[in-house]
């Protein structure tokens, strides 16, 4: 699925220097990519993906205004915290932010990955979102390609949703870490007694 003509940069505009827009955030997840990792869920993408796991997401409004500074301690206190992931919404459709969140976060010793629905080519294509190559240039592991329902993959042994995605592996480190499943779900519980589910539930419907 090609990414809509709508062109997100006037509502982007209206998130301030310094902050970030998102979705949503938890720390100690282990469905989200390799080891203990924080998960970072930005807000907005014109995709809207038929059966995608995230539809609040999708709106450009502003939802939660969080600064970088204030979001990178969140995750360097948290000692379970190996790494971060960017999900979405489409995290580069806020890359400059995610670029410098991700500077300070390996500055730390955290490894960097992302999902994105754009493909790596069109990442690395003049027609990219900006900032897109700067964040490309930090990330560890980055899954590319749109979620397509009806090439979903519902195995415990895959790490993509979707057969068309792929794991690009930036870092050779990772080479071997590649252990997590897509079709699990994890649910974390707030201190405002909301919840977030992450993972990709499958087949599995929740009550």
């Amino acid at each position: 699925m090609e990414t809509k003509p709508m062109n997100p940069s006037l509502a982007l505009a209206d998130i301030p220097p310094g902050y970030l827009n998102i979705m949503g955030y938890v720390d100690q997840s282990e469905v989200n990519g390799p080891g203990c990792r924080a998960v970072v869920w930005v807000q907005g993408c014109n995709r809207e993906c038929s059966g995608c796991f995230n539809p609040d997401s999708w709106a450009f409004e502003i939802n939660d205004l969080v600064a970088i500074d204030t979001l990178a301690e969140s995750i360097l206190k948290n000692p379970q915290n190996t790494g971060v992931t960017f999900s979405g919404g489409e995290p580069f459709w806020q890359a400059p932010a995610l670029t410098i969140l991700a500077k300070r976060l390996k500055a730390a010793g955290l490894n960097i990955m992302s999902f994105t629905g754009f493909t790596l080519q069109q990442l690395q294509s003049d027609s990219a979102p900006p900032g897109a190559k700067e964040l490309l240039a930090e990330l560890d592991i980055l899954i590319d390609g749109p979620f397509i329902k009806s090439l979903a993959i519902n195995s415990p042994d895959s790490p993509v949703s979707s057969s068309n995605q792929k794991v690009n592996i930036f870092n050779p480190e990772f080479a071997d870490k590649i252990t997590w499943a897509s079709d699990q779900i994890e649910v974390h519980i707030l201190k405002d007694g909301n919840r977030i589910v992450t993972g990709y539930q499958g087949l599995l419907e929740l009550s």
